[in-house]
């Protein structure tokens, strides 16, 4: 029963639920289970509270067997990505820096979770602050790849997407400043959702770039993400950015097919770097597409070529205003060896409490924002920003989604990129515009490679429009099984 339990759909898990044929203990049991057996393999999680998942789950059990109204989410085990700020569970943001911090509110996102009666399974690892995209840079070390141990699982959100894949959890909250998200479902081989910006609140998020950061869905099928970005999604008036638009009830429309869509492949898209097997795999899904009736459509996106530099302008120069508060005095670490004067406490607690990509990209933003330089880089990139908006407002005007790749090439070994920065950064490239450009996207699997890495497809939609984002990922997904691959490691 555990075993079926952590590997069956989740419209199954929860038809079963809501049957009372099992129990949310049970399923929340066989998940924990699940973590304990593998997570020694994968680190997945930074935190895992047993206890008080037992008592969620119970609690929701006593609901239902009292006959009382339960939530969208009842007794579905949900792992959180570990910058959501959660009342009494440590949230560190993969840093050292806030080893310790435990924050006294929970996070918009969090309290969305809890009114669905979801059951908090655990916090996820992570890139520290978010900047990475491989699951490296955690300063309680790397995330592990289900599908080959030794290669990455994609980051910054590395932790939630490795859980959702190894089936220790269902369903799990991401961020997306760059790819975040979709990144690390398609080398996962589950699907990641990043909603427009402003669609969920960021209250509670600890921020890395404060107008690129989006909190989005990892699940194992398209029914997963579109669930648990209705529980999530609405106006918060706490945050500023979050839109007064009503969300829609996208698990009651996600399976409408879509009639005469109009699907944009990007030009700019299929060029030097993008890996043969991969290119196959997203032209095999174009010639599926046409099967069910859609027309495909050239659309050219002429300024995505400055997409990563604008990027790592604009995220670094928001970062190092973000992180200067983690000083050792208002928040977060302080050295023992704080010096003798205030700057040298600063220099002490900040030097020891940031990983080396934190401080590199920290560095990059305080320069790019320095007198004298400010125009020529931060302004310049807004303005190049803007571009790659209007390059997608006028490709929407012809087609109705886009889609292409999501990464270049596959999962790559661990340490194979460390010691190039850039390289590193250019796994990104398919996936920052739609964090520039303030759209929807989310990736779905769409193959395997010939070494058994998963593949997946992007598909990015205009502005909350997640409806139908989510309606053309499903009409792909039925027609496939890609979805239903697990790792050998989560099936044993």
């Amino acid at each position: 029963m555990a075993s079926s339990l952590t590997t069956i759909p989740l419209a199954e898990l929860q038809l079963q639920l809501n049957a009372r044929a099992v129990s949310a203990v049970e399923v929340a049991t066989a998940h924990l289970d699940q973590i304990q057996h593998h997570d020694n393999q994968i680190h997945a999680f930074v935190h895992v509270n047993r206890d008080s998942a037992l008592r969620q789950a119970a609690a929701i059990d006593q609901k239902r067997a009292s006959g009382q109204e339960v939530g969208l989410l009842a007794g579905i085990p949900v792992a959180v990505k570990d910058l959501l700020c959660t009342v009494g569970e440590p949230t560190t943001c993969g840093s050292r820096i806030l080893e310790k911090f435990v924050p006294p509110y929970d996070a918009h996102a969090i309290t969305r979770l809890r009114q669905a009666d979801a059951v908090l399974i655990g916090r996820t690892n992570m890139d520290e602050f978010a900047m990475g995209s491989s699951g490296e840079n955690s300063a309680f070390g790397p995330t592990r790849n289900p599908w080959d141990t030794e290669r990455i699982p994609g980051g910054s959100s590395s932790g939630s997407a490795a859980a959702v894949a190894a089936r220790m959890a269902p369903l799990a909250l991401g961020s997306d400043t760059g790819g975040s998200i979709r990144q690390p479902a398609a080398l996962c081989g589950i699907v990641g959702l990043k909603p427009t910006y402003g669609r969920v609140s960021r209250y509670g998020l600890i921020a890395y770039a404060s107008s690129l950061d989006q909190i989005g869905p990892l699940a194992t099928d398209v029914h997963g993400a579109a669930l648990l970005l209705e529980a999530i999604a609405g106006h918060d008036p706490r945050d500023s950015t979050s839109v007064q638009q009503p969300a829609s009830r996208y698990s009651q429309t996600f399976e409408q097919p879509l009639r005469g869509l109009r699907i944009g492949v990007p030009v700019e898209h299929f060029a030097e770097g993008l890996d043969p097997e991969i290119e196959r795999s997203v032209r095999h899904a174009y010639e599926l597409y046409k099967t069910l009736g859609a027309e495909l459509i050239d659309v050219h996106l002429p300024h995505s070529r400055y997409a990563v530099s604008t990027y790592y302008l604009v995220a670094t120069s928001e970062a190092s205003s973000n992180l200067s508060r983690y000083d050792g005095v208002h928040y977060g670490h302080r050295s023992s060896n704080a010096g003798h004067n205030l700057v040298e406490m600063y220099e002490a607690s900040r030097g020891e409490g940031f990983g080396a990509e934190v401080k590199r990209r920290i560095m990059l933003g305080v320069f790019s924002l320095s007198a004298g330089y400010a125009d020529k880089f931060y302004t310049k990139a807004l303005q190049v920003r803007r571009m790659i908006r209007g390059d997608f407002d006028a490709a929407f005007e012809k087609v109705d989604v886009i889609a292409g790749p999501v990464t270049p090439t596959a999962a790559f070994k661990l340490g194979e990129k460390t010691s190039d920065p850039l390289a590193m950064y250019l796994s990104d490239i398919y996936t920052i515009s739609a964090n520039l450009a303030g759209i929807p996207g989310i990736s779905v699997p769409c193959g395997m490679t010939s070494t058994k890495l998963p593949i997946g497809l992007q598909l990015l939609a205009p502005p909350f429009e997640e409806d139908r984002l989510l309606r053309a990922a499903r009409m792909f997904e039925r027609e496939t099984q890609w979805h239903r691959e697990i790792p050998q490691l989560a099936a044993r």
